[in-house]
């Protein structure tokens, strides 16, 4: 009996370092993807400072604070656009109005008629 207790014990002590490393490869995982995320961010604030004015990026920055999804996809909008070239200056906030007017959605109206 002594002998199955034994085996018993060394399996259970197997098992729990297999998830102990499980565990620890998994939060490896997410420090890297944490760190990813973070350096991409990083080159998005880049690419926005480099090619908004002050005027510009503060409206960008209204925006994100009233309606952050759109926000968000406004300023991936402008790192698309300057990822391939296609900005000749930086954006001021004339221009700024103008993308963002663009990238909203068109108001639907809804006409009801009583008879």
């Amino acid at each position: 009996m002594s002998d199955s207790q034994d085996d018993l014990e060394e399996l259970r002590e197997e098992k729990m370092q297999e998830l102990r490393e499980r565990k620890q490869q998994e939060s490896g995982d997410a420090e890297a993807q944490e760190a990813r995320r973070q350096q991409a961010e990083a080159q998005k604030k880049a690419v926005l400072r480099q090619h908004l004015t002050d005027g510009a990026r503060k409206r960008l920055n209204s925006v994100k604070m009233s309606k952050p999804e759109f926000g968000e996809q406004a300023e991936q909008q402008i790192v698309a656009i300057a990822q391939r070239g296609q900005l000749g200056e930086k954006i001021d906030e004339e221009k700024m109005k103008a993308l963002l007017k663009e990238l909203k959605p068109d108001d639907k109206s809804f006409n009801v008629r009583r008879r």
